[in-house]
């Protein structure tokens, strides 16, 4: 019997956990970093901004509940000696004007430490968490978030699900802080009903300040962990690939390919416009093999003889060939030839220091072309 043979086959890029780009190995450059600001995704926690914001309700209610009480009393008594007044002579719309008024002032006189310090205490928790940056791009209107499907997958994403166990934690935290300082201060709630009013309120503004520090307190140790998980999560959400990598360094330097084309093509340019130049020149130093230099000197001009051509090997080749076609000398000087081409740039005047020699090869040219030199 014949044996057959099955073959399934598999596209293994199913298993491919980042995409044909390849796995996010790399960090994610200052570039990619700063398009993701903009976007107004940055690694916070907003445990951090909830523990700053209560330990401020809380640090202006030890603070300044002196000042509070003492401008609600004295407010408190202002309105209330106003009620026999309305009684003897009636409501005018006027006056229920300037009352009101009267209590609009108050009442932001009595707020204003809660407010102001609650602002700075959030703006700098913000701060510490991240650098600040004014962007209206998360305002913007995105159709995914208005998908249901997408919806749905966010319901029940891992993120969603670690939310919900934090939310738990939370919960749980809460209820048995507020449960032992509740028992601790259990004997002074049994004897409320022996105590004059006012001790009742600030023994109830006495538990009330522990509880909220603690619970400020709680929150502020889970917002630390929580942030130093964002910015983890942060750094992993935004890796990128190699060749995303590549691919941002193409847009914003240039292809490198390209670039070497283009320095190619600015060399080959060079080397013409340096070519031109040899039959202009007055002499051709040699190596002889090696080193070629072409020199060129205008008499009266006041400026030292001037590198006009220069290479090696090939190029050195080269220039002695064109030379030879143009009729400029060519004067063997070994020392001299390397001195020049390591230590002249192209289209610059020969240092002071080789005057002499240049001045002697110059002379004996001149000499051999019945020149006055």
């Amino acid at each position: 019997m014949k044996e057959q043979n099955f073959y399934i086959s598999f596209d293994l890029q199913m298993f491919a956990k980042e995409g044909p780009g390849g796995e996010k190995t790399e960090d994610a450059t200052t570039k990619k970093l700063d398009d993701t600001r903009k976007e107004g995704q940055v690694a916070k926690s907003k445990e951090i901004n909830t523990a700053a914001s209560l330990l401020a309700v809380f640090a202006c209610m030890k603070i300044f509940m002196g000042f509070m009480g003492d401008r609600f009393l004295a407010a408190f008594d202002k309105y209330y000696t106003l009620i026999p007044r309305f009684v003897e002579e009636g409501v005018y719309i006027a006056s229920v004007h300037d009352i009101a008024k009267s209590v609009i002032f108050d009442l932001i006189i009595i707020t204003l430490p809660f407010f102001a310090i609650g602002f700075l205490v959030v703006f700098l928790s913000n701060r510490f968490q991240f650098k600040w940056m004014v962007t209206a791009k998360p305002l913007q209107p995105k159709l995914s978030k208005i998908n249901p499907i997408s919806g749905l997958k966010r319901m029940f994403s891992m993120e969603t699900m670690a939310e919900m166990v934090r939310s738990i934690v939370k919960i749980v935290m809460i209820a048995y802080i507020s449960y032992s300082v509740i028992v601790a201060h259990m004997n002074d709630i049994y004897n409320y009903y022996d105590m004059a009013v006012q001790e009742v309120v600030l023994n109830m503004y006495r538990v009330v300040l522990e509880l909220g520090m603690k619970i400020s307190i709680f929150f502020f140790i889970l917002g630390i962990a929580d942030l130093l998980f964002q910015r983890w999560k942060f750094k992993q959400d935004n890796k990128m690939t190699k060749q995303e990598v590549k691919d941002e360094y193409k847009n914003s330097e240039g292809d490198p390919k390209v670039k070497a084309q283009q320095k190619q093509r600015m060399h080959q340019a060079s080397q013409r416009r340096m070519m031109a130049a040899v039959p202009e020149a007055d002499v051709i130093i040699t190596n002889p093999t090696h080193f070629a230099v072409a020199l060129q000197y205008v008499s009266g001009s006041g400026r030292a003889p001037i590198v006009v051509a220069k290479g090696a090997d090939f190029l050195a080749n080269r220039i002695k060939e064109l030379a030879k076609e143009n009729k400029v000398e060519i004067v063997e000087n070994k020392p001299l030839a390397r001195m020049l081409y390591y230590n002249v740039e192209l289209g610059s005047e020969i240092p002071a220091e080789l005057y002499q020699a240049v001045a002697e090869v110059l002379a004996y040219v001149y000499q051999l072309q019945n020149k006055v030199g």
